[in-house]
């Protein structure tokens, strides 16, 4: 069988469809930092949990939610260099 894909077909590989490789890794190494600083104190199993999910849980659901299916690494950084330098004005129209 062969497969005839348009010119304008930008083919990219992800993760089950849907969620890109590279934020995949990054969501890995967010979630292994995490869970050894956790491990470093000491205490009781439920906080543990309760913070690891605390702090995983939003990267894991804005990577999954991108609508664009960007990179999370470059929307984070568009995010810092938004925080750092805010030229963004807002004017009003009279």
């Amino acid at each position: 069988m062969n497969f005839v894909f348009p010119n304008n077909y930008a083919f990219k590989n992800k993760l089950f469809g849907f969620i890109s490789y590279t934020s995949v890794f990054i969501n890995l190494i967010w979630e292994f930092t995490i869970f050894f600083i956790l491990n470093i104190f000491n205490i009781n199993l439920s906080i543990k949990v309760f913070l690891f999910i605390f702090l995983c849980f939003p990267l894991i659901i804005f990577s999954v939610l991108n609508n664009r299916n960007e990179n999370v690494f470059l929307v984070i950084i568009y995010i810092l260099k938004f925080t750092f330098s805010k030229k963004l004005y807002f004017f009003r129209k009279y």
